[in-house]
């Protein structure tokens, strides 16, 4: 890969570092995408609403937290005409190639930064080089801005490679929210690929190792639980109340007494609560978020339905009212055998590439399995690969960084293998 090209990933990939935005306020990164894949001549951008099915959006926010995150891409420059496009909270793009006679090969990034404060210490890269963030609570903690740059830099190689056939990048809002894949998968857009790539950085894969295809992801559910019931002064009265907290205390307690299951992995886990008015009020409104794994879909399915039982014995319990939400979920996927080995034949031979891992255990969840599934029902191959980079901590910590020599050889793994795709499918 030429040096231009290697300082170009570099360069995007640390304008992403420095505009984190979180699920469905992607709208400068959706922006600043559409820009570059316009230089770059793509035969189709589809933006929003064109790109996805919108009632299967999940965990979208309100109105009053999309909003300050449109404006603030307006006074970054960003045109109207996106801005409209995106109204709503609707991010992402789907962009095509189209080289002719060939098969159809997808490509799956994500856009969203997490919530968290990027650290501040001087020996913190990001900061001593300058391209830390500049929203405050917000970073790129987890290598998406790197998953970006990834994406472009594979589309400029693709265009300039033997590659025959179409190329459809599907740059995915809300990935951390679990949010956006479902609408991805059912957008249309899905439906003629034969093989999909989709992949992520480091995961405590050095740089210069590459795994071809991850299994057992874990599928997951997000569930908001809202208690109900009457406030009373709690002291002159505590029996004239129903008790909201102490619904939700035996919820909880009772959730990490679910029995795990003996047929594979489970796990619960509540990590907010938000309620009450005082110490002398019987609190009469509380919610709480949970999420629910398995190593598979029905493993995943037990232990939601054995929460929302806990709940609502929980309220009935304590006099109140529970309304349960599912605010978003994911199934389980596996890489495609066929299509990892020729991942992993195809990645010995590219520069950089110093070891390949055939396969691993994913561990972690990632909506990108209803892209995974909707290609492998209609008959297609899909492999979730890992791009083996050094991280000086673990991910979704404030001081994560990547070694910027893996985006070469990330997009070159990606290319080689819609290259190899097309002239001797699998």
């Amino acid at each position: 890969m030429a040096y231009k090209v290697r300082n170009r990933l570099r360069e995007l990939r640390r304008a992403f570092h420095r505009h984190p935005e979180p699920g469905w306020r992607e709208f400068k990164t959706t922006a600043r995408v559409v820009e570059e894949l316009e230089r770059l001549a793509v035969d189709k951008i589809a933006v929003g609403r064109e790109a996805m099915a919108t009632d299967a959006r999940m965990a979208v926010p309100d109105e009053d937290e999309l909003e300050p995150w449109l404006e603030r891409a307006r006074e970054a420059g960003v045109s109207e005409d996106i801005l409209e496009r995106m109204a709503g909270g609707y991010t992402g793009i789907v962009a095509v190639v189209d080289r002719g006679d060939g098969p159809t090969v997808g490509l799956r990034v994500d856009l969203d930064a997490i919530s968290m404060a990027e650290s501040t210490a001087d020996d913190h890269r990001p900061v001593a080089e300058g391209f830390r963030s500049e929203h405050d609570g917000y970073m790129h903690a987890c290598g998406h801005d790197a998953h970006i740059a990834m994406a472009l830099g594979t589309i400029e190689a693709i265009q300039e490679s033997d590659f025959s056939g179409t190329l459809k990048v599907f740059f995915q809002p809300a990935e951390e929210i679990s949010g956006g894949g479902k609408a991805m998968a059912e957008g249309g857009y899905l439906d003629d690929v034969d093989y999909l790539l989709a992949l992520h950085v480091g995961l405590d894969h050095p740089t210069g190792e590459i795994v071809a295809g991850v299994e057992k992801p874990l599928a997951m559910a997000h569930l908001t639980a809202t208690f109900e019931g009457a406030s009373a002064h709690a002291g002159k009265a505590p029996n004239e109340g129903g008790n909201a907290m102490q619904a939700a205390a035996t919820a909880i307690q009772n959730a990490y007494g679910i029995p795990r299951h003996s047929d594979g992995m489970t796990r619960v886990n509540v990590g907010y609560i938000e309620g009450g008015t005082a110490s002398n009020v019987i609190a009469e409104e509380i919610t709480m978020e949970a999420e629910v794994r398995g190593e598979t879909t029905g493993l995943m399915e037990y232990m939601r339905t054995e929460l929302e039982r806990v709940c609502y014995a929980a309220a009935e319990m304590h006099d109140c009212d529970v309304t349960l939400r599912v605010t978003s979920e994911s199934p389980r996927a596996d890489s495609h055998p066929a299509l990892r080995d020729l991942i992993e034949r195809t990645a010995r031979g590219v520069a950089g590439v110093e070891r390949v891992v055939p396969t691993t255990e994913f561990g972690v969840s990632e909506d990108v399995t209803y892209l995974m599934n909707r290609v492998q029902d209609s008959g297609g191959l899909a492999s979730y690969l890992l791009v083996g980079t050094d991280h000086p901590t673990n991910h979704h910590t404030p001081t994560f960084d990547i070694d910027e020599q893996s985006l070469e050889i990330g997009v070159d793994v990606l290319t080689e293998t819609a290259v190899e795709l097309s002239q001797r499918p699998v």
